[in-house]
């Protein structure tokens, strides 16, 4: 009869050789996205992130191929080469403020907790309540404490920690909700998916005068925005 010391030292042995087998999994992924990754922070921050963490149990064996995987609740979490896209567009850069509209499992915002370091802040805002559980666990078990996770009308931004240096939107707006304009800091980069059955991904970025200049950067699918200036 094997003792219960030794069911644990075989279970714990287990998940050293799965987390060891997940690690490979994520080199070979970030390899395979080397088309799409061209900054060399963004490559180390996709590294370090452990998708397979951010996904249902059901979907960990296929975290690591490049694709959107459901999350429950009609969302998902954003394919890894759009992940690395949007961070690239972002800039993002060691102490930033950013504010990111559709938590989702919180996968994308630990990427970018990533970027901006422990002088940075992500405030990432949701609207369905379990996500907003799910990411929360999420992030506290892989030890994101410079992400903040928020239930709200993503829509309308968040105001209380505008302005912000950098805003990232993870659902298709029908048009450009102006609250998140406006709690853009002068300098600022913005992006968007945009449209409804055609959606183009923007790129805003707002001058020290406060001129709005937009640039689309491709294509995409994704999950509507929902709420007062959303779908």
């Amino acid at each position: 009869m094997i003792s219960e010391e030794g069911r644990g030292e075989k279970t714990h042995k287990k998940e050293i050789e799965e987390e060891k087998e997940f690690e490979e999994l994520r080199k070979r992924l970030i390899k395979g996205l080397e088309f799409y990754i061209l900054e060399e922070r963004v490559r180390e921050a996709m590294l370090r992130v452990p998708r397979h963490k951010f996904v249902p149990e059901y979907e960990q064996r296929a975290a690591y191929t490049d694709t959107p995987l459901d999350i429950g609740y009609g969302q998902t979490i954003s394919a890894p080469h759009m992940v690395a896209i949007m961070c690239e567009l972002l800039e993002l850069s060691e102490g930033h403020k950013v504010l990111e509209i559709g938590s989702g499992s919180g996968y994308n915002a630990a990427v970018m907790g990533e970027l901006v370091g422990k002088s940075g802040h992500v405030y990432t805002v949701e609207r369905i309540e379990p996500l907003v559980h799910f990411a929360r666990e999420n992030l506290k078990e892989t030890c994101y404490n410079n992400v903040t996770v928020i239930l709200e009308d993503g829509s309308m931004g968040y105001s209380r920690y505008a302005p912000y240096d950098r805003i990232t939107v993870t659902c298709a707006a029908p048009r450009i909700p102006e609250p998140l304009l406006d709690q853009l800091k002068p300098g600022g980069i913005m992006v968007i998916p945009v449209g409804n059955y055609s959606q183009e991904l923007i790129r805003i970025k707002k001058d020290l005068d406060g001129n709005i200049h937009k640039k689309k950067k491709g294509g995409v699918v994704f999950v509507p925005l929902i709420g007062k200036y959303g779908f």
